[in-house]
């Protein structure tokens, strides 16, 4: 690839796009398992969309049968592996998903995190996407 001159670069993430199968049990395991904020909000072109707010970040859903355009070259459901960090110990965590009937697959175990060492530990959500929840190591 040339390289440019330009002093361009992108500074943080403003939202991630999830494909789903089932909107409704989608937000459903967000708000429960993870508390998040389930949003319904017009987009540019007047559709109505669903998405997940906490704190400053979103994540859009978007139906696998119905794609938005433009979309990845491939939205199905199932592909996402997210890492998400929490404050709460992971021994909450463990007891409030297994109060949830959510199995947690691996963990905890150390990680390497954007910022520095982390422990997780890992879930699935209703399309099997991989759910990592995470706190700092230490």
């Amino acid at each position: 690839m040339p390289q440019s001159q330009t002093k361009c670069r992108v500074s943080r993430i403003d939202h991630l796009v999830l494909t789903v199968r089932d909107i409704s049990a989608t937000c459903a395991f967000y708000k429960t398992a993870l508390g998040m904020e389930v949003a319904q909000f017009t987009a540019a072109d007047g559709t109505k969309r669903h998405a997940l707010n906490f704190g400053a970040h979103k994540i859009n859903l978007h139906d696998a049968a119905r794609p938005f355009a433009p979309h990845a070259a491939q939205p199905v459901a199932g592909s996402a592996d997210l890492c998400f960090l929490s404050d709460a110990p992971l021994e909450d965590w463990i007891i409030h998903l297994a109060a949830l009937e959510i199995a947690v697959e691996e963990g905890p175990v150390p990680r390497t995190g954007a910022t520095g060492p982390i422990v997780s530990i890992y879930v699935r959500d209703p399309d099997r996407n991989l759910i990592e929840i995470s706190a700092p190591a230490g």
